[in-house]
């Protein structure tokens, strides 16, 4: 299949020729059930096992998170994507090499991304960033989002779940200017998830995302530790 065979250079090409992903006053009160959502997501969706990127920016359109990823497949909670140990991301003025494997849910909900980890070295279960205009792209081999700072955290051990980076919030609100509709939904949505972790409320269980983690491992994907 050729589109399985496309590399990722042909993927960072493409993101350096379209227009970074800005934020504009129609996001606030994009729907996301009416049918122009949409047109500005892919309905297309590769192959499991293929090879994509997770492509993070933050509210001014400037570059965050890019996670290396492959595809695995869709469920009622929307798409999974899986990071093998030893896949890298980076962001401008660092990077890491993923100790263990992970998955991420790009959920049919367009302002959280929910990642889980297994066998983390540090406990940490789940981390949930909490986002905005989080979708595929016109790309299929693209998901895109917008880091809006607040992340909901799960470490197995005493420190448990809490929400984190209020003070990265904080700092953004001003540096930013997010909308007051924003500010509102994004402090309660935190909240919610919080909850739902905690309640063990699938997808924020452990028996779903660790069907999706068997189908990752399944792969016997390769590290990639010289990237």
């Amino acid at each position: 299949d050729a589109q399985e065979s496309r590399g990722l250079g042909d993927v960072y090409k493409r993101q350096a020729c379209c227009s970074p992903l800005q934020p504009s006053s129609s996001l606030v009160d994009r729907d996301v059930s009416d049918p122009a959502y949409a047109e500005c997501m892919s309905d297309a969706r590769p192959a499991p096992g293929t090879e994509m990127i997770f492509q993070w920016r933050k509210w001014d359109g400037s570059p965050h998170w890019r996670h290396e990823c492959v595809y695995l497949g869709a469920d009622e909670w929307g798409d999974w994507i899986g990071q093998p140990a030893g896949w890298p991301s980076a962001r401008p003025g660092a990077a890491y090499i993923a100790e263990t494997p992970n998955v991420t849910l790009v959920p049919r909900q367009p302002d959280f991304a929910l990642t889980v980890n297994r066998d983390h070295p540090k406990g940490m279960r789940v981390y949930i960033d909490i986002g905005w205009d989080v979708r595929w792209s016109d790309d299929p081999l693209l998901a895109v989002g917008i880091d809006m700072d607040l992340d909901v955290v799960r470490v197995d051990g005493p420190r448990g779940i809490w929400v984190d980076d209020r003070d990265e919030w904080a700092e953004h609100i001003v540096q930013y200017g997010y909308p007051a509709e924003i500010i509102t939904r994004l402090e309660a949505l935190a909240l919610d998830l919080e909850q739902r972790v905690r309640d063990q409320t699938a997808p924020f269980d452990d028996a779903t995302p660790d069907l999706w983690l068997d189908r990752l491992d399944a792969l016997h994907l390769a590290p990639r530790l010289g990237t």
